[in-house]
């Protein structure tokens, strides 16, 4: 239950102060390392449905999310939190869902695919 507590102490902490250098910040790391280029379209619809909506991801596209890597997908996720479209979701719940969907994908692209 104490792990509960810190890790809900640490998420309010982490989008109080991200949302302070979020967009400059964001924008930039989005922009150095091309994350925008990095993933297919169909792929960027899958892992947005997975986080945002209820949905799954392909194995295809986990393999995309995780060649886009934790940087791009921070930026991503952050960014898109500060859209004002998404202004009524509930930014610790996208957020854990973030991660999960993020250690799914890494899971199953660094486990060993079976031997034929």
């Amino acid at each position: 239950m104490a792990s509960l507590n810190v890790y809900s102490v640490l998420v309010v902490l982490f989008l109080t102060f991200g949302a302070l250098m979020a967009t400059k910040e964001n924008d930039q790391i989005i922009k150095e390392n091309n994350c925008e280029t990095k993933m297919c379209l169909p792929c960027v619809l899958e892992a947005f449905t997975s986080i945002f909506e209820t949905g799954s991801i392909s194995n295809k596209c986990c393999g995309e999310l995780v060649v886009l890597g934790k940087v791009c997908h921070s930026a991503l996720l952050k960014r898109t939190l500060e859209n004002p479209l998404f202004k009524d979701l509930t930014p610790t719940t996208i957020i854990a869902k973030s991660i999960q969907t993020w250690n799914n994908c890494l899971a199953l692209i660094d486990s060993p695919s079976p031997s034929a």
